[in-house]
């Protein structure tokens, strides 16, 4: 049945974007190409999707467990690894569509309705017999926090302890994707089925992407290109590798001449290859080198005390301000008194 939070969730609200993203999967495992032990570990995580049926209804086991009966699977590695590739593949195996999650647009400055989001995508899944797909799960799944806490940090709490319980009912296949495996919550640990690492490719599985990156009768490429010498000379990822061939495509297109005589070659390839690691680079600068790091830790130990400082003497302020609003009422009672 329809609800508000189910329409904003679906994207149904006029003006709002969708918070859940329905994919219609087509991509396989035929579509990515990774190192043999990521590979090893997804089919080991596909073997138990598939085998659920008959662990838990022919074996009895669903009898025996009533809760955590579902599937989830914590995706982690690099940005350019496959994960959401992956994601997509798992879903077109099983013949279902995969439910996106955006928590940016899932996330809400109401008290409380965030949580009511992530339960409603949680039974969207359900209603639709979809793969759940959590990407940048860590904005989602961080740890708690303990102790007196803003606002905020309660309400953060409170999306996770959602979280943790819906995948205690959940029946269905759920996947989270993140760099930042770290910043998870301890308490996935247990409710996450298998973890998969994705890893860097190697010098052969680099090779193959730069091959696949490119379509094998349309794309014109100079005589001189070489993937081999590519994947030796640069040690990046699979997305990385897709952003050069395309800025090598956009730097050979641009040349003069007749676009039937135009090829893409291997110089164009290394220096679209160079301007994205160099790209990385920049994204990875800082402020603080590694011998600052010190200082660095010591300043924010220093704002953090100021911070602390000046609540204690805002809420001394406020204090002395309302004492003095009531002594000043007792003054004028005792006037109107005499």
């Amino acid at each position: 049945m329809p609800t508000p939070i189910r329409d904003f969730i679906a994207g149904r609200i006029s003006g709002g974007r969708r918070a859940v993203e329905t994919i219609a999967t087509h991509r396989t495992f035929a579509d990515v190409i990774l190192p043999p032990r990521t590979r090893a570990a997804l089919d080991q995580a596909l073997s138990q999707v598939q085998s659920h049926e008959l662990i838990f209804s022919q074996w009895g086991l669903g009898e025996r467990h009533s809760s955590g009966l579902g599937l989830a699977f914590n995706f982690a590695g690099p940005p350019g690894t496959g994960k959401t590739i992956c994601a997509e593949a798992i879903a077109t195996v099983l013949g279902k569509k995969l439910l996106s999650v955006r928590y940016a647009e899932m996330e809400s400055m109401w008290a409380g309705e965030t949580s009511k989001n992530v339960a409603a995508a949680f039974r969207m899944a359900t209603e639709e017999n979809a793969v759940l797909f959590f990407d940048e799960a860590d904005a989602i799944a961080s740890r708690r926090t303990t102790g007196a806490a803003q606002a905020y940090q309660r309400e953060s709490n409170t999306v996770v302890n959602v979280l943790l319980k819906e995948l205690e009912v959940f029946n269905g296949v759920v996947i989270f994707a993140t760099n930042l495996a770290v910043n998870f919550d301890p308490a996935f640990e247990r409710r996450i089925r298998t973890h998969v690492l994705f890893e860097m490719p190697g010098v052969e599985e680099r090779e193959k992407i730069w091959q696949v990156q490119v379509h094998p009768a349309k794309t014109p490429l100079g005589d001189d290109v070489n993937f081999r010498v590519l994947a030796e000379r640069y040690a990046v990822s699979g997305g990385d590798i897709k952003n050069a061939v395309l800025k090598a495509a956009t730097m050979a297109a641009a040349e003069p001449g007749v676009d039937a005589a135009k090829r893409i070659h291997q110089w164009e390839l290394e220096r679209a290859m160079d301007e994205v690691v160099a790209g990385k680079s920049v994204m990875q600068q800082s402020l603080f080198g590694e011998a600052e790091q010190g200082s660095e830790d010591r300043l924010m130990r220093a704002v953090e005390a100021a911070e602390l400082r000046w609540r204690k003497s805002a809420q001394a302020t406020i204090v002395i301000a309302a004492l003095g609003v009531v002594l000043g009422a007792i003054a004028v009672v005792l006037a109107v008194v005499r």
